[in-house]
Formats: C-alpha cells, structure tokens, sequence
C-alpha cells in the first residue's frame, strides 16, 4: 500500500501476495482465494483510512508509521499481552481459510492452558509443561476421564506438532513485529515428535486404469471430478493449486508446458510440466482445470471410487499422495519430487520413499506366504 504525503510516497506491506496478473483495478482476480484475499486487503485499507482522517480530523500531522501502528492495532491497549495480539493478527495471516482455523484452535489452546498469556511467559519451560498438557489431555479424553462438554477434544500426535507450528509462527511474527526479541523455539529444533502417519495411502497402477476408464456424462457434476482427479494424478497440485490453476502461467518451450510458481497453501515455489493426460483434460475445459467446490469433489469421488471398485476412500488429496509415490516407482529423483511437490525441505518428501520401502517388504511377505502354501501342498 502507499500513502503519499508532501509528495513523498511511503510503502507499507499489507502481507496480501499475488501475482501482478493477478490484480485489476485494484481487486484480486483468477484466484480460488480471492475473496478471502481481498477481504482482508479491503479490511487494511479501511483501517489506514480511518488512521489519516483521525490525523486530519485532530488536525495531528500524518506519521505513516504511527498509522501503520494504528491501523493493524500494533500499539492498541488490548494487544499489551501475547494471546490478545495474536488474536489480532490471525485475520491479516495471509494463508488459507483452513490454516486460520487451526491459528484459532492452536490460540484456544493456549487460552485453555492459560498459563502463556504474558509475553514474558513465553519461555522454553513453559513451552515444554504446554506440550506436556497437550499430551497429557490426549491421553485423559482416550481414557474416558474428560466428561462430555469440557473444553479440548482428543488430540493425536501430530495435531500437538502442529500447534508446537502455528504457535511457532506466530511467535517468528512477533520477532518480526518487535514484540519479542527472539523467537524460544529456535532452540527447540528436533524437540517435538512430529507424529507422522507412517501410513500413506496411494492407488496402485490398476486402480489408477480402472478410475481413468470411467466416462461420466459429459458436463455433470461427476465429470468434473474425474477430470480434476485425473488433473491432479498427472500435477501433483493439491485441490486449491489446481483450482487456481491458469495456462497463462505456462511457458511453451519445445513443445512442453513447463511452470514454477508458489503454493497456495505455504508460498514455497515448485516445478510443473504439463503431462499428455493433463492437456487432454484441459482441452475439454477450455484450456482451465475443472471447477468444483471441495465438498462436492470429495463426495463424487467417494461414489466413483466405489463405482469401478476401489476399496480405498478417494478424496482431492490422495491424488497428491498416488502422483508421489508414482513418481518415485518410475525413478525420479527424490530431490526433483521434492521440486514437483513444492515442498519446504526433502524429509517432507522421503516419507514417500519410506511408503514404498514398506510396500516392497509386504510384497516380499506375501509372496513367502505364497511359496510356503505351495510347499506345504506338494509335501
């Protein structure tokens, strides 16, 4: 944003990130967020607005410092404590509405601890007895101890690591915001058990083919989904990057659609080439990913699956998981897969490689149970 004053401009970081292509006469366009987006871009300026015409109204000269205080309620009197701040902050998060939900459950926490209200309560004791709270009220609600109505539902593993995350983040803002003057948690590094399902679910080969096979009517509802499944089987783009998917964005170089852009979800940049399946799904749509509200996805998706057989549940994400492991089984690079995913570092990506690891072993296993029948047969 920029506030001109005696002709000098002054800039301000609103923390809204888009594209330039993405911007028309100052409203947010071609994005699956831009409501959300804009909304808060159209909260920010109303908020400076008000902070100039109180200067001119007091007849006060204009601090643009002072109004970018104001105007995300740095110095307010309710932001003096951590968790009145950090609930101040989460609405101008520039992250998705998913991700926001879970600042708020990871603030609620705190206030049901209540014992890191206070800046100077956050220390590394104190962050250590909230991650012995947290899995101590895991282990009471399994238990059956916690009544029906009190506060904190179960919780696993990796849901404690994420809230040890956002609070992190939070925390690494407030460094940033001059609020704090270092972050406790860079200290803790290797700390928290991440919690990880070791579990990943992916479709074979065979269920990929049977899922391909399928041909709903064309320009229903259930079209859409098999194509868009398809779209990310080919991609690897989680729903919300497909859905904001532009063939602008592409470059064709030797005939081959190639990108780099920024996740939606975590702005980390990843690689995408265009595979034959995919131009052939976006020729039926006009050159545009096919567009479907997650819900309905996730719900043609369960019927379809069940329509040509596949035991496992299908939802958008799965078709993220089957294109790694895919990957990996036709010998691309872990590195390079770590590329195509956009993830934040390589240990995001190996739990892929570890997958497939455990699914050779239980291939080994079935075929000795095999061998061993068969033996047993010819004695």
């Amino acid at each position: 944003m920029r506030v001109t004053y005696n002709r000098k401009p002054y800039y301000i970081n609103t923390g809204v990130k888009v594209r330039g292509r993405e911007l028309r006469d100052g409203r947010i366009v071609g994005r699956a967020d831009k409501a959300e987006l804009q909304e808060r871009l159209d909260l920010i300026v109303e908020r400076m607005m008000l902070a100039v015409n109180r200067c001119v109204e007091n007849d006060k000269p204009i601090n643009v410092m002072e109004i970018r205080q104001q105007a995300y309620n740095m110095d307010s009197k309710s932001a003096t404590d951590m968790v009145d701040w950090i609930n101040e902050q989460i609405p101008l998060l520039n992250v998705s509405e998913g991700r926001r939900r879970h600042y708020v459950t990871t603030l609620k926490r705190l206030n049901e601890w209540g014992k890191m209200k206070a800046w100077k309560d956050a220390t590394i004791e104190n962050i250590f007895r909230w991650d012995s709270w947290l899995h101590l009220l895991t282990a009471r609600q399994s238990n059956g101890d916690i009544q029906a109505g009190k506060p904190a539902p179960p919780i696993c593993d990796a849901a404690v690591f994420n809230y040890h995350k956002s609070f992190k983040a939070m925390l690494t803002r407030a460094v940033k915001f001059g609020k704090i003057d270092h972050n406790p948690y860079d200290k803790l590094r290797g700390e928290f058990d991440r919690g990880d399902k070791e579990k990943i679910e992916y479709l074979t080969e065979e269920e990929i083919a049977a899922f391909e096979s399928m041909h709903p009517i064309e320009g229903s509802q259930a079209a859409s989904a098999r194509d868009l499944f398809v779209f990310q089987l080919y991609t690897g783009l989680s729903y919300s990057d497909a859905q904001a998917f532009n063939i602008k964005d592409y470059h064709e170089i030797d005939g081959k659609w190639i990108h780099t852009g920024n996740r939606i979800k975590t702005g980390v940049p990843y690689v995408n080439q265009l595979l034959p399946p995919v131009i052939e799904v976006l020729k039926r749509y006009g050159w545009q990913a096919p567009k479907i509200l997650n819900s309905d996805y996730n719900k043609c998706l369960k019927i379809l699956g069940c329509a040509v057989g596949i035991e496992t549940k299908l939802h958008s994400h799965l078709a993220r998981h089957t294109f790694a492991t895919r990957m990996l089984r036709m010998g691309v690079k872990i590195e390079n897969l770590s590329k195509m995913l956009g993830h934040t570092n390589i240990t995001q990506t190996q739990k892929y490689a570890k997958v497939l690891a455990q699914s050779v072993h239980d291939d080994f296993d079935m075929v000795a149970k095999k061998l061993a029948v068969k033996q047993n047969n010819n004695s």
